[in-house]
């Protein structure tokens, strides 16, 4: 089992000085991934519900780190941690550019760049940026995702789609890592399943929150029906990476009455919970130990490591 780790993209820890502690801190302590979310801008009003609260509602002061310029910061910043966009809202840049940008970052980070991606949920942030048609995020995804394969052989390439048409051209240099960067497709709709099997190199969902728990159980029935969907693509389920956020990991025992939720409780039960999700098959667990304070964000972090992670089975 390997670990990953958030990144702050917004708020008083997004700093040059704070991030570079959280960097080094995460590969002092053998994590092998970071995180860099993705918001470009943040309208002032939003009515679209986000998916990962019981309420829909998503809470921000309108602060957002761009994330390629973020990934670019990493690859220069650490020397180990693979560097994921988790996830990258693939139909809100141009494809081209987006390509390009990997690629650099792919480059300079020495093959360290996985490219999570996801279809996105706030129409309002579409609308801002004159993206393709929210109603349509899903087709727009997939034509992009095969422009950015497209422009990562280095060949002379052009492309006429639906969203998005240029002649022929060449994109280079390419990336390090070839055909090109991993793609982890996001979410665990059946939509986002279906593309998982068609196009993706690995799985990247969101569990252990209270609206989206995906519990073992649940995470069975899943990956039981990805195997289906992949193996009628013609493609190999067994070549996928299982990657599982968990946003939530707590150290301390929960209130009285209420439910544990999973990786929580103490390092026994996370051990517990690490090694359900290991028998399932799921290779990487990411977790947030952003708190309020660096010094708060560090000792959960070193916690992690040196209680739990050293006795994982």
């Amino acid at each position: 089992m390997h670990f990953g780790f958030y990144l702050p993209t917004r708020g008083p820890l997004a700093t040059r000085p704070q991030l570079k502690t959280f960097l080094e801190t995460g590969e002092a302590c053998g994590f092998r991934s970071v995180m860099v979310a993705d918001h470009i801008v943040l309208p002032a009003k939003i009515e679209s519900a986000y998916p990962y609260t019981v309420k829909g509602n998503f809470v921000s002061a309108g602060e957002c780190m761009e994330q390629l310029t973020l990934m670019a910061f990493v690859a220069a910043a650490s020397e180990r941690l693979r560097i994921v966009s988790s996830v990258m809202i693939v139909p809100h840049r141009n494809p081209i550019m987006t390509a390009k940008s990997i690629a650099t970052t792919d480059i300079l980070s020495e093959g360290r760049v996985t490219v999570g991606v996801g279809v996105g949920w706030m129409a309002e942030e579409f609308e801002a940026l004159n993206a393709p048609d929210f109603r349509k995020r899903g087709q727009s995804t997939d034509e992009y995702i095969a422009i950015w394969r497209k422009l990562w052989t280095g060949e002379a390439v052009s492309h006429r789609g639906e969203f998005y048409s240029f002649k022929e051209l060449y994109c280079q240099p390419v990336p390090v890592q070839r055909p090109g960067p991993p793609i982890w497709i996001g979410g665990h709709s059946m939509p986002a399943l279906r593309r998982v099997a068609r196009l993706g190199d690995g799985w990247h969902p969101v569990g252990a929150t209270a609206a989206s728990p995906l519990p073992p159980a649940e995470m069975r029935e899943k990956l039981a029906l990805l195997r289906e969907l992949t193996e009628a693509e013609g493609r190999d389920f067994d070549a996928l990476t299982i990657s599982y956020k968990a946003p939530f990991y707590d150290n301390g025992v929960p209130p009285a009455g209420e439910a544990r939720r999973m990786f929580t409780g103490g390092a026994a039960a996370a051990l517990d919970d690490i090694a359900a999700m290991a028998e399932l098959g799921v290779e990487e667990l990411v977790f947030d130990f952003r708190g309020e304070t660096l010094d708060a964000s560090m000792n959960a972090m070193r916690s992690f490591a040196e209680d739990v992670m050293p006795n994982v089975r």
